[in-house]
């Protein structure tokens, strides 16, 4: 069993390191947050006053930090300074590839092996150690880092070099993104004309229009019982964190010269949502807005 400091246990981080100390491994917790600490301390964590003492003495840094400032600042600042000789990162981060290869590249020149590992799945996911991960980075770190993303996931996939793992995430997100924005438009219409939400569903759900968020996340109460949709859109995936993914793709799309129309205007809507008080509901709520919309 190994060593691990898990910076950032909140509620995908929380349930992450947890699902470490069930497997048996030695779990050293920081957060910013005291509540959070104290959970982790009540599943049997040891917790650190900071980053850097997180990282003391363990064999594997975990981070899952909110964006690529806190990941440079975190690894830059601190880790790198105390992490013990040949110590393994994995950053479960969802940023931007350019941090996520900067950070990397500092990692290599130190002689630490390192992996961008972001993840989809959700709290469920997290809790239940089902998540996929999407992982960048040498093949000998991520052969070194796979052992630990079994624990907490079911599905995991290696993407290429440093910062491959992000580039997935992006591209998978601002998918997830544009289709569940069809989705909810095609159930709408589907009022409209007096199509019943169960029979668009039996349809679709067996047709050319299936998709992930048709099919688990479906944007309306009934067809899908799990769905946030039957519990007044309490998040899994808030709409604020869906914009930050396609914030995401964006701006990868501008350094990168790709055009990605629907991509930009879903961020536009996403804006747009959020932006009306809407940051901590569940992303599937945009069909509100859009019914709104539509009179």
């Amino acid at each position: 069993m190994a060593s691990i400091g898990f910076i950032g246990v909140g509620n995908m981080g929380g349930p992450m390191a947890r699902n470490l100390l069930k497997a048996g491994h030695a779990v050293t917790a920081f957060d910013l947050s005291e509540a959070l600490l104290k959970t982790m301390a009540d599943a049997g964590a040891k917790t650190a006053g900071s980053a850097a003492e997180a990282a003391l003495e363990v064999d594997v840094v975990i981070t899952m930090l909110p964006a690529g400032q806190h990941v440079k600042s975190v690894y830059v600042g601190e880790v790198l300074g105390h992490a013990k000789p040949g110590a393994l990162f994995i950053d479960c981060s969802t940023i931007d590839v350019e941090s996520a290869r900067e950070v990397a590249a500092a990692a290599a020149e130190k002689g630490f092996p390192m992996v961008d590992a972001p993840v989809s799945g959700g709290v469920g996911g997290a809790e239940a150690g089902t998540l996929t991960f999407m992982v960048g980075g040498p093949e000998e770190a991520y052969e070194a880092a796979r052992p630990f993303l079994d624990v907490m996931g079911k599905t995991i996939v290696h993407c290429g070099g440093a910062g491959n793992g992000q580039a997935a995430k992006i591209c998978n997100n601002m998918m997830l993104g544009i289709q569940m924005i069809s989705v909810a438009e095609a159930f709408v219409l589907a009022e409209k004309l007096g199509l019943d939400h169960q029979k668009l569903f039996d349809v679709s759900s067996k047709a050319s229009g299936q998709c992930w968020s048709l099919t688990t996340y479906c944007p309306v109460p009934g067809p899908v019982p799990t769905s946030p949709a039957n519990r007044d859109y309490q998040p899994g995936f808030t709409a604020a964190m869906m914009l930050k993914d396609l914030k995401l793709s964006q701006d990868a799309a501008g350094a990168f010269d790709a055009d990605t129309a629907l991509g930009r205007h879903a961020m536009s809507l996403y804006e747009a949502y959020a932006g009306a008080g809407n940051e901590g509901v569940d992303f599937s709520g945009i069909i509100k807005m859009i019914r709104e919309a539509a009179g």
